[in-house]
C-alpha cells in the first residue's frame, strides 16, 4: 500500500558541503539517505520531498559536519500481512512464480498457484495445470494475497514475501474475468407458453 506521510529525522552534512546552499544540499542528503531504503516500521521510501531545514544543525566536537533535523513528505510503500495485491509475474522456476507489485516481488510458491498438479515448462517459462489446462507465464497479471513476510532493511528487493492465490478471487486475471463472465452468462431466453382455454 502507498501512503504520503510526514517525517522527521537527521542528515550528516559532510565539511565539504559548508559555503553551499544548504537548503539544496539538505534536500540532495535528504533523498540520497532514504529514498530507496527501509524505515523501522517496514516501509519502503520511495520518494522525499518537500524537504525543509528545523533551525539550526549541531556540529560534533571531532566530526566538523553539522547534524541537520529535517522534515520531508515521503512516499512510501508498506506491505502488509493478508493484503490482496496485483501485479506481474516476472520469473517462472521449478518452485513457483515471481510477482512484482509495486516496487516489490513476492513468490507464489508452486503449491499456492492453483487447486491443480501443476506441471513446469521451464522451456517455455510456464506452469500448467494438469487438469484445468490452464497455465501461468512471465508477463500475466495476477491478483494474489500476501500470507507471509520478512523484510529486508538493508536491501529491501532481497526481503521474502510470500503470496497465494489459491482463495475466491485471487488467481490471474484471465482466470477471474473467465469465471464471472460464467458465472453472469445471460439464461436462453424462453417464449412464453400460450395459455390454453
Amino acid at each position: 500500500m502507498y501512503k504520503m506521510i510526514q517525517r522527521e529525522d537527521v542528515i550528516r552534512i559532510p565539511p565539504h558541503y559548508l559555503g553551499q546552499d544548504l537548503d539544496v544540499v539538505a534536500e540532495y542528503l535528504t533523498r540520497k539517505n532514504f529514498e530507496g531504503r527501509m524505515d523501522s516500521l517496514n516501509r519502503l521510501v520511495i520518494e522525499a520531498t518537500d524537504v525543509k531545514r528545523m533551525g539550526d544543525g549541531k556540529i560534533v566536537h571531532g566530526d566538523g559536519a553539522i547534524f541537520q533535523k529535517v522534515n520531508f513528505k515521503a512516499l512510501v510503500f508498506q506491505p502488509l500481512l493478508h493484503e490482496v495485491v496485483e501485479g506481474n509475474v516476472v520469473e517462472i522456476l521449478k518452485f513457483g512464480a515471481f510477482v512484482r507489485f509495486g516496487p516489490l516481488d513476492g513468490l507464489i510458491h508452486i503449491s499456492q498457484v492453483m487447486d491443480d498438479h501443476i506441471d513446469v515448462d521451464l522451456g517455455n517459462m510456464r506452469l500448467l495445470g494438469k487438469d484445468s489446462k490452464r497455465d501461468l507465464k512471465v508477463g500475466d497479471r495476477v491478483r494474489a494475497r500476501i500470507v507471509s513476510m520478512s523484510m529486508n532493511e538493508r536491501s529491501p528487493r532481497e526481503s521474502r514475501i510470500g503470496l497465494t492465490m489459491r482463495q475466491a478471487g485471487l488467481g490471474k486475471i484471465d482466470w477471474l474475468d473467465e469465471e464471472y463472465a460464467e458465472r453472469h452468462q445471460p439464461e436462453e431466453e424462453v417464449a412464453p407458453k400460450k395459455k390454453k382455454k
